[in-house]
């Protein structure tokens, strides 16, 4: 099965909003916190090992930083802040900057939410999740790490997060899914979610 997302290629990185790439075609935006295996999905995604650095040091990731998947489609490589060590005013500034990304992109058409299948839901994802419902863009959610857990514990994890997305965001409104870069599990699927979003 051809891959269309293997075509990824570096672009840029713009740590304000007049660094970012003209506001045309599609892209989608992939959050996650530190240590959720962000860079690791997207490695799987585009089956490049090297597409997004993993970092052993959590939090590496300042800017957004744009990949290419042909002419003017993307991918959007979003800070991932948990535990990463990043004095307030870092932060603040990236609360404003991804709050007006979200608000005024117009060629963003969808929000991949990564999060480690043992560890779902904090704060951080909420956020990002009510980013994308308030604005009515499609969002999926990729509980990672599957592989750490048997298949009876995946669909315990899969339900239970299905239960608290349903009440916090309304029926549907965000897709869930197990994945694995280890392992490939769930990888065919949540291409064809992105790449459905940038209509390739």
């Amino acid at each position: 099965m051809s891959n269309p997302l293997e075509k990824a290629r570096y672009l840029g990185s713009a740590h304000t909003p007049a660094q970012l790439p003209p506001d045309g075609g599609h892209e989608v935006a992939f959050a996650g916190r530190s240590n959720a295996g962000k860079s690791s999905a997207l490695n799987a995604l585009t089956r490049q090992n090297a597409l997004a650095r993993v970092s052993k040091t959590p939090g590496r990731t300042q800017q957004l930083v744009y990949f290419e998947v042909a002419p003017e489609r993307f991918l959007v490589d979003l800070p991932g802040y948990g535990y990463a060590k990043v004095p307030m005013e870092m932060k603040a500034h990236w609360q404003g900057f991804l709050d007006r990304y979200f608000r005024q992109r117009e060629a963003l058409r969808g929000l991949v939410v990564v999060m480690d299948i043992r560890h779902p839901l904090k704060d951080y994802d909420r956020q990002m999740l009510a980013y994308a419902v308030a604005r009515g863009l499609p969002a999926h959610a990729l509980l990672t790490k599957a592989d750490k857990l048997g298949r009876g514990q995946q669909a315990q994890a899969l339900a239970a997060v299905r239960r608290e997305l349903a009440a916090a965001f309304g029926e549907g409104n965000v897709g869930l899914q197990a994945f694995s870069s280890e392992n490939k599990q769930g990888v065919d699927e949540a291409r064809a979610v992105v790449s459905g979003w940038l209509e390739l």
